[in-house]
């Protein structure tokens, strides 16, 4: 399954920190040698503060109580260079630490470093020592300490760069410490940042950024709740759609598994299916290929062995696989309810273009024994009061024939015609403005 693992192309689009994690759930499944994994962890951490960490790795890895003459001169710098950050930023934290203080700050900024400056004689440098500080202290692997720094560095900073910077290192520190509400709110803000043009020198800088946007965000998806659904929201949005089809083809196995979960499926399921079939030939794994074979190819005893392939891919991926052991917000673990939610694709694609269909043939399509799949249908009739009925003398379900609604199908085609409109332009408007930065 390792053939399937996309590590190595989300990776680039994380901060370093972000890579530990998905690193542990690798080892956990053993996709990789621990030899493997641990020299990743030690590259990585080559260029953090975490030099402890590094060097019980490095004992781990080589079986050694001995490390690197380069590990202890290296600790060595980052305690110097720490207690040098603290010392320069110690007038704003033990100001920022008394609450009688801080009720003198009002949402102006600019009289609040008036007032600092005046009273406490607290000027620009001390409060770019509090970012450097909460930087490092981010790179230390403190990140409690490092999400209070930046909030408060935000508060008083008039840098847009600058506090732009720090909402991406509170979200990372949010992550990080599993915080996943106020990290859902850091999104929110950072999301409204990247999507204002203004904060930008170019077009391409700016779909980056929602690439790296949609990744850091993979963490959030799916361990907050209804976080499914709100991937479908961010990640099926023309801009950020074409952000993926350019350069992250490899996030349409999340918005997929989005798709294929959510029960309420939603009108941009069309678009996507097309979506899916345009991108191919970029990027295809079982879960995408499962789409392909149900709703374009009709085939459906491929759609059956891309199901027991998609279990695996669901099991070995970071953020997939991840709900199966947390259980953070579902007593279904995602694995089952994938499972559920295909077979329920396969038989409502299958009924589409049957009248009668053979109870045995059913079962095999759904990957279930006969009364497996004899009880499946007659929940799901009873369930989704589906116009449906079981003959247990022919062994066959009868599918009653349904007839569209016209003006439903007029509304639908309007819709998808504004919706293609809409990305006609945007995708003709981002071409000029490219053009005009070059």
């Amino acid at each position: 399954m390792a053939s399937y693992d996309l590590t190595q192309r989300i990776a680039p689009n994380l901060d370093r920190h972000l890579v530990f994690p998905i690193l542990e759930f690798l080892q956990e499944r053993q996709l990789y040698s621990d030899e493997q994994i641990l020299k990743s962890k030690i590259e990585l951490l080559n260029k953090t503060n975490m030099v402890d960490y590094a060097m019980d790795i490095h004992k781990s890895l080589y079986h050694t109580d001995d490390v690197p003459q380069d590990m202890v001169e290296r600790r060595a710098e980052v305690v110097a260079r720490l207690k040098a950050l603290e010392e320069a930023a110690a007038p704003l934290v033990s100001f920022l630490q008394n609450p009688s203080a801080v009720q003198e700050l009002r949402p102006d900024k600019h009289y609040n470093l008036q007032m600092l400056n005046d009273r406490y004689q607290i000027g620009p440098n001390q409060i770019e020592a509090l970012y450097q500080y909460a930087k490092f202290q981010f790179e230390c692997g403190n990140y409690s300490a490092a999400a209070d720094y930046l909030y408060q560095y935000r508060a008083l900073c008039t840098n847009s760069e600058r506090r732009l910077s720090a909402l991406w290192g509170k979200l990372a520190a949010e992550i990080l410490m599993q915080n996943w509400d106020i990290a859902h709110e850091e999104l929110n803000q950072l999301k409204e940042k990247v999507d204002d043009s203004k904060n930008f020198l170019s077009p391409l800088s700016q779909m980056q950024s929602r690439i790296w946007l949609m990744h850091w965000n993979l963490f959030i998806f799916f361990n907050h709740d209804n976080g499914r659904m709100q991937i479908i929201d961010l990640f099926n949005q023309d801009k950020y759609l074409n952000a993926i089809q350019t350069n992250a083809p490899h996030l349409l196995r999340y918005l997929a598994t989005a798709f294929i979960v959510n029960k309420r499926r939603r009108p941009q399921f069309k678009d996507f299916i097309k979506v899916i079939q345009q991108e191919q030939y970029s990027y295809k794994d079982p879960i995408t290929e499962f789409l392909a074979c149900v709703y374009v190819n009709y085939d459906f005893d491929g759609a059956q062995k891309k199901m027991r392939e998609c279990e695996e891919v669901i099991l070995n991926d970071p953020f997939l696989g991840k709900r199966l052991e947390e259980g953070n917000f579902s007593t279904v673990p995602l694995r089952d309810e994938f499972l559920e939610n295909a077979r329920l694709c396969i038989f409502e694609t299958y009924c589409r273009i049957h009248q009668r269909i053979d109870m045995g043939v059913l079962a095999e399509k759904l990957n279930l024994n006969y009364e497996e799949a004899e009880r499946w249908i007659v929940n799901l009739i009873r369930s989704s009061k589906l116009d449906a009925k079981i003959d247990t003398k022919t062994g066959t379900v009868i599918i009653e024939p349904s007839h569209p609604n016209v003006y439903e199908q007029l509304i639908d085609h309007t819709k998808a015609l504004s919706g293609r409109t809409y990305k006609l332009v945007s995708q003709l408007m981002e071409h000029v403005q490219t053009q005009a930065a070059r």
